[in-house]
């Protein structure tokens, strides 16, 4: 099972759409993960559309319209993978012993909000996931986003992609 995991798109606010390359992952991927902050529900309905699976949560940049049709948590079992999806983790600091109690009963989490790519694991066996943001780098060298695949219960390649800067 092939995964696309985003976080942190901003669109429209600081892209009119995601990266083309981006887009084909998504084509191709069987389930996609996204992590909160979409801005505006086109995102929402376009890759609904266009993905397999979607598996996904609200941000704090969203408003009443991706409120009503998301989770603040999504969770999903995948090929005996279980799986949450949460925007916010707070701070860095502690970040896996306090997502390790918060979700015991998780393989993976996958969250955003920081824009900071992420990829670590809590000591209960937790794998963390941050795909940081396609659209929005901030104070980050690249825009970025995170494939995996899953297989009898388990995740292996775990892939932070690097976009190219768009053209000014």
């Amino acid at each position: 099972m092939r995964l696309v995991l985003i976080s942190d798109t901003h669109v429209p606010k600081r892209a009119r759409d995601l990266p083309a390359p981006l887009w084909s992952a998504i084509d191709e991927a069987d389930v996609v993960v996204h992590a909160g902050d979409w801005v505006d529900v086109s995102l929402l309905d376009a890759l609904a559309a266009r993905s397999a699976r979607l598996i996904a949560c609200y941000g704090n940049n969203d408003g009443a319209a991706l409120r009503a049709r998301l989770p603040e948590i999504a969770h999903a079992t995948l090929d005996g993978l279980r799986l949450a999806v949460v925007h916010e983790t707070g701070q860095a600091a502690g970040r896996e012993k306090r997502c390790a109690a918060r979700f015991p009963d998780i393989d993976v989490l996958v969250f955003g909000h920081s824009h900071i790519p992420w990829d670590t694991t809590a000591p209960n066996g937790l794998r963390l996931l941050n795909p940081g943001s396609p659209t929005d780098r901030r104070r980050q060298p690249h825009h970025t986003w995170m494939s995996a695949r899953i297989e009898a219960a388990a995740l292996h390649d775990v892939t932070l992609h690097r976009l190219p800067r768009p053209a000014p």
